[in-house]
């Protein structure tokens, strides 16, 4: 399977995809928020859906080179994602866009410079851990080339993750982990 996301980071209408600097990262939380409130108007929201990180889990990933913003004309970020390595891998830890902001293609754009991370750096595979039956998780997720891998067909580092989420009140029911073949990577 080959990646089905474009790994370009061409701005779509008035914003651009760029990597994170200090500055931003006290503006990111108020993104996941707000972004995390939609999960609030489900019918039946999951539980451990209402934490934002702070700025010093952003802080680290920042040190680590690992996020990245969606930003309009003004140059205020709309969005985020961050990512890391696990099992010899890429993994999207994170990925939040402003509701004000949604439907315009930037979670798209923001994958696509995940994936384009992820390639530099010799990995074959993109991996993330999302909600099965959030129409704006697993199924988004399936749109751009993800398949669902079971819990058992994952490395230490994704059991892990896993384990974590659990701790944080994820229901692992409710959880899936997926994988994107990078088309260029050496796995």
């Amino acid at each position: 399977m080959n990646s089905h996301v474009e790994p370009e980071h061409r701005p779509t209408h008035a914003y651009t995809i760029r990597r994170a600097g200090p500055n931003d990262l006290p503006l990111l939380p108020a993104i996941e928020s707000a972004a995390g409130r939609l999960f609030i108007e489900l019918p039946d929201p999951p539980a451990g859906t209402s934490g934002v990180m702070s700025l010093t889990a952003l802080a680290h990933w920042l040190r680590e080179g690992a996020i990245w913003v969606a930003v309009e004309a003004g140059g205020a970020p709309v969005g985020f994602a961050v990512a890391r390595e696990v099992d010899g891998a890429g993994y999207l830890h994170e990925i939040d866009v402003h509701p004000e902001h949604g439907g315009r293609g930037l979670g798209r754009l923001l994958i696509a410079a995940v994936c384009a991370w992820a390639r530099a750096r010799g990995w074959g595979w993109l991996w993330l851990s999302t909600f099965r039956d959030v129409a704006w998780n697993a199924p988004f997720y399936a749109r751009l080339g993800f398949h669902e891998v079971s819990d058992e067909a994952v490395g230490p580092g994704l059991r892990a993750i896993r384990a974590e989420e659990i701790v944080a009140g994820l229901a692992p029911e409710h959880r899936v982990f997926m994988a994107l073949e990078l088309a260029g990577g050496d796995d």
